[in-house]
């Protein structure tokens, strides 16, 4: 899993399974478009990502999340609900904006 972080008012973490960076998948008017410029950043070890979605979430950070073994990452830490992933051509994926 690679998780990058956007520095801004409010830090805007992404997180993506590496295997699905630079894909993109669509279905009927939807589509999830994986640039690396905006997924690709650090691989870090689940216990390091899950530390860090649990500090970001405490300084209120919003979240794209993409594949199985992130979505699965963000489930265990709360900051998701699973009636909140969504699927595009089968791949999940979830957005937090507080």
């Amino acid at each position: 899993m690679m998780i990058k972080i956007h520095k801004s008012y409010r830090d805007v973490v992404a997180m993506c399974d590496k295997e699905l960076i630079g894909k993109k998948f669509e279905q009927g008017k939807s589509q999830l478009d994986l640039k690396p410029s905006f997924y690709e950043g650090d691989e870090l070890t689940k216990e390091k990502i899950l530390e860090l979605l649990q500090n970001m979430a405490k300084e209120d950070a919003t979240f794209n999340i993409v594949g199985e073994k992130s979505i699965s990452l963000a489930l265990k830490t709360g900051i998701i609900e699973k009636n909140g992933v969504k699927h595009i051509s089968g791949i999940p994926y979830a957005l937090v904006l507080v």
